[in-house]
């Protein structure tokens, strides 16, 4: 697993995949991201079927662990145990996050959905979470209803993670709207991490776009 000695989370692109239901083509896309020097990947689908699902996850992972990249299902902590996956992230609506840490134990990673709210970041930093994820940043074609997040509420999550005592520390990352050109001004705020589908898997050139956005970690 790849990681950092100051956090919890490794620095730098976070890809999250797009709905694409070829997963040779996704894997193969994984590995161009990879070899731009992304550090994770999270495996999102909303419309796949329950047949499917476990079939692509469980690829995705086995995958991403050739490559030595972070794997992190996203909403789902049993698949993420069934298909061994590195961790997971949750949102607002996917259950309690006690309950994940104690099912997936100490040696996993868990991410949370913290939108454009502080007291739920430090709510969920108390619940043991690795990174708290702030978004979207920029209007998000992914998911348009999505709430705003500022560069001050990056800037202040910072903050929060900095003021733990333990280390290595939990990651800030920073998801929604994101593309290599507008990507600096978030790491500048504190952002850890920066997360993009569209902005990554959509490129013409995905080595070249992964390449530019761990640029900004250097």
């Amino acid at each position: 697993m790849t990681s950092d000695k100051h956090l919890r989370f490794p620095a730098g692109l976070y890809g999250v995949t797009p709905e694409w239901d070829d997963t040779d083509t996704l894997l193969q896309a994984i590995s161009s991201a990879a070899s731009g020097g992304m550090t994770a990947l999270q495996w999102r689908r909303k419309t796949i079927s329950p047949e499917a699902r476990l079939s692509q996850a469980r690829r995705v992972v086995e995958h991403c662990r050739k490559l030595g990249v972070v794997s992190i299902i996203n909403d789902d902590w049993r698949l993420a145990a069934l298909v061994d996956a590195d961790g997971v992230h949750l949102g607002r609506e996917d259950g309690s996050l006690v309950e994940a840490r104690l099912a997936m134990g100490p040696g996993k990673l868990m991410g949370c959905s913290c939108y454009n709210d502080l007291a739920l970041a430090a709510q969920t930093l108390d619940a043991d979470v690795d990174y708290i994820a702030f978004g979207a940043m920029y209007p998000s074609s992914v998911k348009p209803e999505a709430v705003r997040a500022t560069l001050e509420q990056l800037r202040l999550g910072r903050a929060l993670v900095e003021n733990i005592a333990t280390r290595p520390r939990p990651a800030v990352v920073a998801i929604g709207g994101i593309t290599a050109d507008n990507a600096a001004p978030l790491v500048e705020a504190g952002a850890d991490s920066i997360a993009l589908i569209s902005g990554l898997f959509g490129s013409n050139d995905i080595a070249a776009t992964a390449a530019r956005c761990s640029a900004l970690f250097a």
